[in-house]
């Protein structure tokens, strides 16, 4: 069976991916595989950070990672979509292993993500999820992971840490930063560095290989958007998937975000406000002197 050009939705951890990738859970002849991060990771499973180019995707790692979607596809009998959120520091890596695959990328309001990632910073650890990822990793590379696990329970559960060590996309120089940052502050290190790499991954593209979208705009227009989105990877939106779509996404915003607090949030927008400007985000009015 020849592999279908994989679909690939791009975003940072707690982005509204899931959202796109429910969306294409939808869609007759599309399967979703739940982020294969040490499939990916196949390349260097010990490197500490994410950032992988064109160069790690050796013929060794490019003939690996694609057996894998071949074999999950096969499974399946469906084309494969997935959306390993650490791959937005990885796409000139995933373009050399897929130059067939197009990109869709999702970046949320950097306040509301921070917010909820931190939830997720306190609660990281699912041992379903975890499970899945040792039993599709090579037997040679199990040890890089299950000493991160381990370490993460020990400090939760024995040393009452509040926090993992690192939860979500590891941006080259995190854990030089930990010792000297908060967790919302380095949360938002994460989402703006996520940020300008994809801007600069995606520009050395041509345009139409990838669909970016904020998330606020897909939940607003949800047909429309999910419209370019099959366009762009040559599927048809059904109108029984369409009227699903538009019944499911709830438009409603909320500042949960508000909850971190006023001090948090002032030593957070230092972080994130150039890169809130290039997506069209606006700092709250009354945050405005923390970046004057």
């Amino acid at each position: 069976m020849a592999l279908d050009p994989p679909i690939f939705v791009l975003g940072n951890v707690r982005s509204g991916t899931t959202l796109i990738q429910d969306s294409f859970g939808l869609v007759k002849g599309v399967e979703s595989w739940f982020e294969p991060r040490t499939i990916w990771a196949y390349a260097d499973p010990g490197r500490r950070h994410d950032r992988f180019t064109a160069e790690d995707a050796t013929p060794k790692v490019k003939a690996y990672i694609r057996r894998r979607f071949e074999k999950r596809q096969k499974k399946t009998g469906a084309r494969v979509m997935e959306k390993t959120p650490s791959n937005v520091m990885r796409i000139p890596y995933v373009h050399a292993v897929f130059p067939e695959s197009k990109f869709i990328y999702v970046i949320r309001e950097p306040l509301a993500h921070i917010s909820s990632a931190e939830y997720r910073w306190r609660n990281a650890i699912n041992f379903g999820h975890l499970m899945e990822r040792f039993l599709e990793t090579p037997k040679t590379q199990l040890h890089h992971y299950a000493k991160r696990v381990v370490s993460d329970h020990f400090r939760r559960k024995v040393l009452k840490q509040k926090h993992v060590s690192v939860w979500g996309v590891r941006y080259p120089g995190i854990y030089e930063d930990l010792p000297n940052h908060t967790t919302e502050e380095i949360i938002g290190k994460q989402w703006a560095a996520c940020s300008k790499q994809v801007a600069e991954d995606l520009a050395a593209l041509p345009p139409d290989m990838s669909y970016q979208v904020r998330y606020e705009d897909f939940v607003k227009d949800p047909v429309t958007h999910f419209r370019n989105m099959m366009d762009l990877n040559g599927l048809e939106l059904t109108k029984d998937v369409e009227d699903r779509i538009a019944r499911r996404t709830d438009s409603s915003r909320q500042a949960k975000w508000k909850r971190l607090g006023d001090d948090t949030i002032r030593k957070i927008l230092p972080y994130v406000v150039d890169e809130m400007a290039r997506h069209g985000y606006e700092v709250p009015e009354e945050y405005r002197e923390a970046v004057s």
